[in-house]
């Protein structure tokens, strides 16, 4: 990699960790927040689904304008939102106030993977190297967020740790004040970038019979959209039989993923010995009582799914993709149905039922990203992801209150149970899409 392609995948990497890094640090506030605030599981979901909602919502429009104004400029507003809203979370008095916070961060936080994709695509040469490190930083804030925060909540109160979380992406954004790179080089003035960082081939080009009014393309493939029409256009022209399957693939994806990692480190609570049991002598002491050991054993859980990653993009190269989502979907739902019972059976069925969840919620990503290129054309690429995270993000942000709501009527058992639905659907539709490619 030379040194443009090192200062963008530095800049995007770091803000694609701090994005997951705040995303994941909510559910350990949740815990916190349900014993501060007079509140139920059921309300403190709904205010959570409203932030990680406003976190999908944002893609289209984060897309349009990354397009307009340029990566550098929408990552950087990024993170200068997603400090904002953590320290108003830090002076929070009141959960309508939390709802406000995680609101902006929503808002702030959904630019970033439209601002973040597009400008690898566009500026780093080694565009596959580019991505995977991209990738490799997004984990490492998904594990590292609720590590950092579960630990700082052992010495601080919360609203400290929130105030202190706002340091992180001060740094970020004075690192992107004085970063230096070109968002184009990838990009050949005469054609868009191929995936290798050279220029495309008339093949890879978006043509008329790849639209579905019969038209020519149009601002898919020259730049954005000039209009609401031209954006409905593109729309239609990209919602074809087999992408409309892949997006309710998505759809339950982020809905099964929130509606189970919202809640968790509080659940994982319930099955875990009393710390007095794990600490030995030091039961006593000060630091024990602020030790919640459920929130590390969450963080143990999205640690091993940087593996599941792994082998979902492996799997990707040796099978066809609806039949890796029918085999882990599949899996997933035996897991959501037997997690309560191999929880409550004791410790070591815990760690590994915990473990299982962990792997296959990650797995499954890189699957349905691969489907989605080949369900959308190279000239909508862009649009399609926008679509991906508006349906991952935004309407998988429901599984939040739905999870809440589950808990507060039918407990943890009819809660797990309910969440299986959901992987339960969507084997049915990657089993349509493997019949819509022949069964091969």
């Amino acid at each position: 990699m030379d040194d443009n392609d090192r200062a963008i995948v530095s800049f995007t990497g770091l803000a694609h960790a701090l994005v997951h890094t705040y995303e994941l640090s909510i559910p350990i506030f949740v815990v916190v927040w349900l014993t501060e605030f007079p509140v139920t599981t059921a309300t403190l979901g709904t205010v959570v689904a409203v932030g990680y909602a406003l976190f999908g919502a944002g893609a289209l429009p984060g897309g349009v304008l990354t397009d307009r104004y340029g990566s550098n400029t929408l990552v950087t507003l990024c993170l200068v939102g997603m400090g904002a809203s953590f320290l108003l979370l830090s002076v929070a008095p009141t959960v309508p106030v939390i709802a406000v916070a995680l609101g902006l961060w929503g808002l702030s936080a959904s630019v970033y993977h439209p601002a973040g994709l597009a400008l690898i695509s566009k500026g780093v040469e080694e565009r596959g190297t580019g991505f995977a490190y991209h990738g490799m930083a997004g984990n490492a804030g998904i594990a590292l967020g609720p590590l950092v925060t579960a630990l700082l909540l052992l010495v601080a109160d919360w609203r400290l740790v929130a105030a202190l979380l706002v340091l992180p992406a001060v740094g970020a954004v004075a690192y992107a004040r004085t970063a230096e790179f070109d968002e184009m080089a990838a990009v050949d003035t005469a054609g868009e970038a191929s995936p290798d960082g050279g220029e495309a081939s008339d093949e890879s080009r978006p043509s008329s019979d790849q639209r579905s009014d019969g038209g020519e393309s149009n601002a898919a493939a020259d730049g954005p959209p000039n209009s609401l029409r031209d954006f409905l256009a593109d729309s239609r022209a990209l919602f074809t039989v087999g992408f409309t399957l892949a997006m309710l693939v998505v759809m339950a994806n982020g809905l099964f993923y929130r509606g189970v990692l919202t809640f968790l480190p509080d659940v994982l609570g319930g099955f875990l010995p009393p710390v007095g049991d794990v600490l030995g002598l030091f039961a006593d002491s000060p630091l024990a009582a602020e030790f919640d050991l459920a929130s590390y054993l969450y963080v143990g859980l999205l640690t091993v799914g940087i593996g599941g990653q792994y082998a979902g993009g492996k799997l990707t190269d040796r099978i066809p993709t609806p039949i890796g989502m029918v085999a882990v979907f599949a899996a997933l739902a035996v897991v959501a149905v037997l997690f309560v019972p191999a929880a409550g059976a004791g410790i070591a069925p815990l760690l590994a039922v915990s473990a299982g969840l962990g792997f296959l919620l990650f797995a499954l990503q890189p699957l349905y990203q691969a489907t989605i290129a080949e369900y959308s054309p190279p000239g909508d690429r862009g649009l399609s992801y926008g679509y991906t995270y508006l349906c991952s993000f935004g309407i998988g942000a429901a599984g939040a209150a739905i999870s809440g709501y589950l808990l507060s009527t039918v407990g943890v058992d009819g809660t797990f149970l309910g969440l299986a639905l959901f992987p339960v659907f969507g084997l049915g539709v990657a089993l349509a899409l493997w019949r819509l490619d022949g069964g091969h």
